[in-house]
């Protein structure tokens, strides 16, 4: 009988994408180890008997420790590694805090290299048929037909994770090695629960429609987003097949986002003014500017 297929997910405190993701790999048969930084926000992952590390993505010393118990756990080999944990930032590009960004792009591009770099070995070592997997989950936020208002730090983050893949894919495959971007849309999960709420400062220029573009920047979700673990089956299903797509799009309004590549730039600048309320930002500034020439 073959042994399990060991696959080990990033960022899988309860209620997120990464946790729905170890429920539906564990229940598909594989063997998984769910990680992130707390352990007291692995209780869902424990309860249902899923093995779990800790790992903390922006730390060296977390990483290696990390490796370290997997490889012990493994006998020294890891099939499958999925490089999910991330954040966000919704503010105005002219608004952003130079830090936050960078911080951002610590945790949502850099650490994606330091992670992989570190299960690299592991992961050459797969005696899968085919090879081991490299999973990068990036958005559909990054692809550029589909970038909205707002959330400028986000969008380019994930933009630069799709293009790293992209590299990775063709730089690891002499090694045996398959590497896939899940290109995920709208689903439901815990992502901008423990986000501050967003809030202009005092001298934005889009304080001339602060409430509909701070409500625009809240990005709360809606009942129509995808089902967190009806999307974790639909990608679990995905990745197990012989030879999985390249790139996977899942959740709502991921086919919209890949329709929306062969559009030319600019094909729905209207439509997403009116979504995030920079209608409004004109409407009132063009008044504004009339009132004080008149």
């Amino acid at each position: 009988m073959p042994s399990k297929r060991s696959i080990l997910i990033t960022g899988c405190s309860d209620g997120s994408l990464g946790a729905a993701l170890a429920l539906q790999f564990h229940k598909a048969g594989w063997r998984v180890f769910a990680s992130a930084r707390n352990p007291a926000k692995l209780k869902h992952s424990v309860s249902a008997g899923i093995e779990t590390v800790l790992l903390d993505t922006l730390s060296d010393d977390s990483i290696q420790a990390c490796v370290a118990e997997v490889e012990k756990l493994t006998g020294g080999s890891l099939d499958a590694l999925i490089n999910n944990a991330g954040g966000g930032y919704s503010m105005p590009l002219m608004d952003i805090e130079i830090q936050k960004g960078r911080d951002l792009f610590e945790l949502n591009v850099w650490s994606l290299i330091t992670v992989t770099r570190a299960f690299l070995p592991l992961l050459m070592e797969s005696t899968h048929d085919d090879g081991a997997l490299l999973i990068m989950h990036t958005s559909i936020s990054g692809v550029v037909t589909s970038t909205g208002p707002f959330a400028g730090c986000y969008n380019a983050s994930k933009a630069a994770a799709s293009s790293l893949t992209e590299t990775l894919r063709l730089e690891l495959e002499p090694f045996g090695i398959r590497v896939i971007n899940l290109v995920t849309g709208a689903v439901q999960s815990t992502f901008h629960d423990n986000a501050p709420h967003p809030t202009l400062p005092p001298n934005s220029l889009y304080n001339v429609a602060k409430k509909e573009v701070e409500s625009a920047m809240v990005n709360e979700q809606v009942e129509h987003d995808t089902d967190a673990n009806v999307w974790a089956k639909d990608v679990v299903k995905d990745m197990s097949k012989r030879r999985p797509a390249l790139w996977i799009w899942r959740g709502r309004l991921a086919l919209n986002a890949w329709i929306a590549t062969f559009c030319p730039i600019g094909s729905f600048d209207g439509m997403m003014k009116r979504w995030v309320g920079l209608d409004v930002v004109e409407k009132n500034w063009k008044q504004q500017q009339k009132s004080v020439s008149g």
